[in-house]
């Protein structure tokens, strides 16, 4: 059994069981995958993925788990790498981190800005997903760092860390008649069509909450998984936007008004996350004291040594979060 073989069988498998795709993305050939895949199998024994003739179909049971043991070993060879790069050169190596569009148009440019110029030899990559995917390819070991604010709960090895609260605000243009009550309701807001993020992106799942315990029904008649996006369609009159607050920019929307909404949503946490197995050298340390002030190298060390989430939240209690 080879770590190469075991690396084929992990990428094979993420990239929807398609070898030609997964021989593009290793930079080797598609027969030479095939052949070690072969290999391992008949050393074990048993089938890891079925077929029908040439293309694999789907992961056998027998797969399933051999894929999870795989990811183990794989990702307990990054971590002795990562140790020894730690060692070898602090200031030299890789990171990698998934995101959403808003926090990396909106959250993260400063934090990318300041790692860059004090770190100029580490390579940063970034990727951006639903919080599903980011918070899987974090799971998985795919990236290092996950920065979302929905589905990282959903993946007990992962390890998060709340950063701050937001809240959202209501785009409107300049003349809108939302401009001018006072204090908005939620009965003022479900009066006008709306066009906000897709379900599972940046605290959706507050607002349509929101709504639901009032027993309102908004007429959603836009989704996009991208502020400015939005803010495109609220410009061209298709109904009012419902973003992250961030997300406003005087300098370049004030065509827009941003209404505040706070009192009608509960506040969301963004989080940051990866696997408690994970390595963290010296560089990721301060990249999430930069993106979070309060998460000092003790405290997220504290968090690492933390078994259950009771514990994680027993940690965070007592934290003032900022309010982005």
């Amino acid at each position: 059994m080879k770590l190469q073989q075991l690396r084929y069988i992990w990428e094979v498998a993420h990239h929807d069981l398609n070898v030609s795709a997964t021989a593009q993305s290793l930079y080797t050939s598609q027969p030479g995958i095939s052949k070690q895949i072969r290999l391992l199998e008949d050393e074990l024994g048993v089938e890891i993925f079925a077929r029908s003739g040439k293309h694999l179909t789907h992961v056998t049971p027998a797969g399933e788990d051999i894929l999870k043991a795989a990811e183990e070993v794989l990702f307990k060879v990054k971590s002795i790498r990562q140790v020894a790069e730690e060692y070898a050169d602090e200031k030299k190596g890789s990171l990698s981190i998934a995101t959403t569009h808003t926090q990396a148009r909106y959250a993260l440019p400063s934090t990318i800005k300041t790692f860059i110029e004090h770190y100029p030899d580490v390579a940063l990559h970034m990727h951006q997903g639903t919080p599903m995917q980011i918070a899987e390819m974090a799971s998985d070991g795919t990236v290092d760092f996950a920065i979302a604010t929905e589905a990282m709960e959903l993946f007990s090895n992962l390890i998060m860390m709340p950063c701050y609260r937001w809240n959202r605000c209501i785009l409107v243009p300049k003349d809108h008649p939302l401009t001018q009550p006072s204090e908005l309701t939620l009965e003022d807001v479900a009066a006008h069509p709306i066009v906000t993020y897709v379900f599972g992106f940046t605290g959706r799942s507050k607002l349509d909450d929101a709504f639901m315990d009032r027993g309102l029904l908004p007429r959603v008649v836009f989704t996009a998984t991208d502020a400015d996006v939005i803010k495109t369609y609220v410009r061209l009159g298709l109904g009012i936007g419902i973003i992250a607050g961030m997300a406003y920019d005087e300098s370049i929307d004030s065509d827009l008004v941003a209404l505040n909404a706070s009192h009608l949503f509960s506040s969301s946490i963004t989080q940051i996350g990866c696997r408690r197995d994970t390595f963290l050298r010296g560089y990721m340390y301060e990249f999430i004291e930069d993106f979070a002030p309060h998460l000092s190298r003790e405290l997220v060390a504290d968090a690492f040594g933390c078994h259950t989430k009771a514990e994680l939240a027993e940690l965070f209690s007592h934290l003032d979060l900022p309010v982005y």
